[in-house]
């Protein structure tokens, strides 16, 4: 991949702005691989599909069990992390459920090999995983990491909670005191981690996250699954026909998805938002938080009932 003259701008400049050695970026690139199994995935993640097919995939008993056994094992760091940073116990369980299920499957592809497949063979996107390959570059330098030895995501993400290169360098904290911050191995570090990244992007302690809606009327064309661009306050929503069950006040947007019996209506307020921070998909963050609802409805029930 060295020869490519993109791949050789791209060397010249971490060479000039961050002093790496040349020769020791040569032979990383040289060994670095196109792949286009990355690419195939880029086309055809998850998240496209509907609802009622993409629920299944993570609100499923087997990773509802397994949660309720992390949260077991590491309740008091979850604790710790609630109070530092203000996030819930089981929204930080649920992401790090549905991203590796709990530390178990934290990705195949070398770290280098797809942020460079990705910065350098797909357009679409090119200027952010260049930026991600260039972080992922300065954090192996940083931790003292060879780069060609570090597993993950086919997008690049990496460790326990799945974290980018930038998140890793910007959120990741050394929760248990070790003087290191391992979102590979370390669940506390990554229970942290995950915590510290909700916080930074807004998250707000107690307020909402989702409520069910009724809809008697057309709310606007083309105003449902828009973004948080297209929030409004609930008696707006009211008044276009949309109605909060659970909710009295606060801005949110319309989510209208199609469930496994019909239509799901629901409003979505910030922390929602926060939650597709992580994952831009509706349906990621969705799975997110019906995932942390069942454990904590799993975590509540009798023994003898789980």
């Amino acid at each position: 991949m060295a020869h490519l003259p993109e791949v050789a701008a791209f060397m010249e400049e971490m060479a000039l702005r961050h002093q790496f050695d040349r020769a020791d970026l040569a032979r990383l690139f040289g060994e670095a691989r196109m792949k286009p199994s990355i690419l195939n995935a880029m086309a055809r993640p998850a998240e496209i599909k509907p609802w009622r097919e993409y629920r299944p995939l993570f609100v499923e008993a087997s990773r509802i069990e397994r949660g309720v056994r992390f949260w077991a094992e590491h309740e008091a760091t979850l604790q710790r992390a609630e109070a530092q940073f203000g996030v819930p116990a089981s929204v930080i369980v649920a992401i790090i459920g549905v991203e590796t299920f709990y530390g178990r499957n934290t990705g195949a592809y070398r770290v280098v090999d797809a942020l460079a497949t990705l910065a350098f063979g797909y357009p679409k996107r090119a200027a952010y995983f260049r930026d991600e390959l260039e972080q992922y570059l300065l954090l192996a330098r940083e931790a003292a990491i060879p780069p060609l030895s570090i597993k993950g995501s086919y997008a690049g993400a990496m460790g326990i909670p799945q974290f980018m290169p930038s998140s890793y360098r910007n959120y990741g904290v050394d929760f248990d005191g070790d003087n290191q911050r391992d979102l590979w191995r370390n669940p506390a570090d990554a229970i942290g981690s995950v915590a510290r990244y909700f916080q930074g992007k807004g998250w707000q302690p107690g307020a909402p996250v989702l409520t069910p809606a009724t809809q008697a009327a057309e709310p606007g064309k083309g105003l449902a699954n828009r973004g948080w661009g297209y929030r409004m306050p609930l008696d707006a929503w009211a008044q276009a026909g949309v109605t909060a069950r659970n909710e009295k006040a606060g801005e949110a947007m319309l989510l209208i998805l199609d469930g496994a019996n019909g239509p799901e209506h629901w409003l979505a307020f910030e922390n929602f938002y926060v939650i597709t921070r992580y994952n831009h998909s509706f349906h990621y963050a969705m799975a997110v938080w019906e995932l942390s609802r069942a454990l904590e409805a799993a975590r509540d029930a009798p023994k003898d009932l789980r």
